[in-house]
């Protein structure tokens, strides 16, 4: 009967070393759980990435492959025009009272430094 009883307090006292360690020891369930979201969110961060990189991958190869994506990127950022084409400007009717608005400086009235 002596003997099952220093097993149950060897036993017990096993049990609340490893619960301590456990709650309070390194590695615990605190730090467990914010690795976790640190892996989650360097999860979401390399997805992000790896989309980006897809989408320059594929700008790439319309580059090296196609005239056709360096042709559209000249004529949209460069203004580049082929010979034998004509080029056309569409300017929008303003009328004159917005137009003398909108050229004229803004009007500023001296302050006398009181609050109205």
């Amino acid at each position: 009967m002596r003997n099952w009883r220093w097993l149950l307090l060897v036993l017990a006292v096993l049990l609340a070393w490893l619960q301590y360690r456990f709650w309070f020891g390194p590695g615990n369930s605190g730090e467990v759980v914010l690795l976790e979201e640190q892996v989650a969110k360097q999860k979401r961060d390399n997805e992000g990435r790896r989309q980006r990189n897809e989408a320059l991958a594929a700008e790439v190869k319309d580059l090296k492959d196609g005239e056709a994506a360096i042709e559209e990127r000249a004529r949209s950022e460069l203004g580049m025009i082929k010979p034998g084409e004509k080029f056309y400007r569409v300017v929008e009717d303003v009328p004159p009272a917005a137009a003398n608005a909108a050229d004229a400086p803004p009007v500023v009235e001296p302050s006398t430094g009181e609050q109205p």
